[in-house]
């Protein structure tokens, strides 16, 4: 199963770092055209293509851009006079730190959700709370967030509206972790209340079908409290495919973290994404693109192969 797994995941990695090689190329006037703008000069076209080596045949090109890969060389950025990597670096601190706090609480928050929507199931409080679900779910996270500002921002001046209090880079900056968190709650809670509605709901359909099952019955015949048959029963056996479930998210945490980061002016990959694509910034386009991808598929194989732990009947499927 390991091997099944890890074969696939190769071949889609494969087919990824394939497929950005050639829409690059497919762009119009070609990638220097793309970097340089459509009004670049043909002598400063013929330079950049000279310096990426687009001037070889396109099988040496590929094999190049592979070659670059393993190097880590992503290319430069000619907006922000920068390595790639060493741009992407200084902002992806900021959002492993913004993704991993969203994630944390839509987790904790759909778990505790779904039980008492699955314990409620069919009854006035399990019906509101999917009513909620779904109005959470349907809302743009810019519209959350522009929300959040307003009340938590403006009217009540709780928390900053926007940055991250000193620097781009926190380690770089030295700003200090209090208020760090500080301004990385109203984001934080931006990008996690769609996940959780999504999350939640799913996590609620899971446990109201263990609720129903005969050794959920038994244990209640037998006098079991409802807290331990939630927790020791029901809990257990319903969070397992949730694991698989955010796995397959990521790329619904990155698409919410893009939206997000523009929204609060956070610096992480988001905004860098969405400022390279306002300046046409290609090479930090396509390492951002590709990065996601990688990150997609190592987290779809990871949840997988956490499942097949958590869950031996998947193993012999």
């Amino acid at each position: 199963m390991i091997l099944n797994r890890l074969g696939t995941s190769a071949l889609s990695l494969f087919l990824l770092v394939t497929i950005v090689f050639f829409l690059i190329h497919a762009t119009p006037g070609g990638p220097a055209y793309s970097i340089l703008g459509m009004h670049a000069t043909p002598q400063a076209v013929a330079a950049l293509n000279r310096q990426m080596g687009l001037d070889h045949p396109l099988w040496q090109q590929y094999d190049i851009w592979w070659e670059h890969l393993f190097e880590g060389n992503l290319g430069y950025s000619f907006t922000q006079h920068a390595p790639v990597v060493s741009l992407m670096g200084s902002y992806l601190e900021n959002s492993i730190l913004l993704y991993a706090l969203a994630t944390a609480i839509a987790i904790v928050f759909s778990v505790i959700i779904g039980m008492f929507q699955g314990y409620w199931a069919e009854r006035t409080p399990g019906l509101v709370i999917g009513g909620l679900q779904i109005i959470v779910y349907s809302l743009p996270v810019f519209f959350i967030g522009i929300l959040l500002i307003l009340l938590f921002a403006i009217d009540l001046n709780w928390f900053p509206p926007g940055g991250i209090g000193g620097n781009e880079s926190w380690q770089g900056g030295g700003l200090h972790i209090g208020n760090y968190i500080h301004h990385m709650i109203l984001p934080g809670v931006t990008l996690a209340l769609p996940l959780t509605a999504g999350l939640s709901r799913y996590f609620g359909h899971q446990a109201r079908n263990e609720y129903r099952l005969d050794y959920v019955r038994t244990a209640r015949a037998r006098g079991v409290p409802p807290f331990r048959i939630a927790v020791n029963h029901v809990l257990r056996n319903a969070i397992r495919p949730l694991v698989t479930v955010i796995g397959m998210m990521i790329p619904a945490i990155f698409v919410g973290g893009v939206l997000t980061e523009s929204v609060f002016n956070y610096p992480g990959l988001g905004w860098l994404l969405w400022r390279s694509a306002l300046e046409q910034d290609y090479p930090t386009l396509t390492a951002i693109v590709l990065l996601m991808g990688i990150l997609t598929i190592l987290g779809n194989l990871g949840a997988d192969l956490l499942n097949s732990i958590l869950d031996v009947r998947v193993r012999y499927e």
